[in-house]
Formats: C-alpha cells, sequence, structure tokens
C-alpha cells in the first residue's frame, strides 16, 4: 500500500457530502503493526484488520456549536461519516484494491487505539490493502429490497 494510494482514499473520503457542509469527520490512518493488532482486537477479534497493510479508522467529530443541534451532533454527523467511508469503499474498487467497512468493535478501546479526543465517536475501520481473491458478496434481488409507489 503506497501512501499516495491512501492519500487518494483520504481525498475521495474528504469530497463526501455532509450536512451544511460541516464535514464532521477526522481520519486516522494506521500502518504501524501494533496499532492494527490493538484494532483487530478492539474489533472482537477480526484478525483480517490487522492483517490489512492500512486501516483508516473514522470518527465523527461533531461541532458542539451544529446548526442543527442535536440531530445535527447525533445522527448527521454519522451519516456524514458513513457517505465518506462509502467513498472510500468505491475509490479502493475503482483503484483494484480491497476494502471492508468494520462497524462492529467495542467504540472505547477504538478511540484509544486511534488516539481520539473527546469529542470526537469512532464510527467505523477500513482495512484496506490488495484483495486475497476477486468478487463480490452476493446481493438480495431488487425485488425483495425495492417498492415503487405509483
Amino acid at each position: 500500500m503506497s501512501r499516495d494510494q491512501l492519500e487518494k482514499l483520504l481525498e475521495a473520503a474528504r469530497w463526501a457530502p455532509s450536512a451544511g457542509n460541516l464535514q464532521p469527520w477526522v481520519f486516522v490512518v494506521v500502518t504501524a503493526a501494533d496499532v492494527r493488532a490493538a484494532l483487530a482486537a478492539a474489533a472482537y477479534g477480526q484478525r483480517f484488520v490487522a492483517e490489512a497493510p492500512a486501516v483508516i479508522g473514522v470518527a465523527a467529530a461533531p461541532p458542539e456549536d451544529s446548526p442543527y443541534g442535536r440531530r445535527g451532533r447525533e445522527l448527521y454527523c454519522l451519516q456524514d461519516t458513513a457517505a465518506a467511508v462509502q467513498n472510500v469503499l468505491l475509490a479502493a474498487h475503482a483503484m483494484g484494491l480491497g476494502a471492508c467497512w468494520v462497524g462492529a468493535f467495542d467504540d472505547d478501546a477504538v478511540a484509544r487505539a486511534l488516539g481520539l479526543g473527546s469529542g470526537e465517536r469512532p464510527v467505523a475501520l477500513v482495512p484496506v490493502g490488495v484483495p486475497a481473491q476477486k468478487g463480490h458478496s452476493s446481493r438480495r434481488p431488487l425485488s425483495a429490497v425495492v417498492r415503487w409507489m405509483e
């Protein structure tokens, strides 16, 4: 994983839409093996987190004075970071890289491992690297997930 590749992923992340263009996110790039191991442990032993050459930690950093009040601090910042993660996943795919959205983890342990501040909330870990295998998981058919209201 080159630094240039990681910067392209981060560039895609920072161009994600956000409510009021507040961009309430922090991205922490982890290449240190010991921190990746700590993140894997915090992610309930998901070893692939440690095995990836890089992990992008994504945290919400909502401003205290959000013009959207409580909804902005508790919901919009999560939606905004989710859009940033999706951009990372799409960019990684376009670059021929493998990436995975990891949301199952101990919040406090991840916050400590990433060195997050008191107002920053971990939302996702995105291990990135060259995929061990090509392909995607299956998807439910459109007929099972779409309702038309005509």
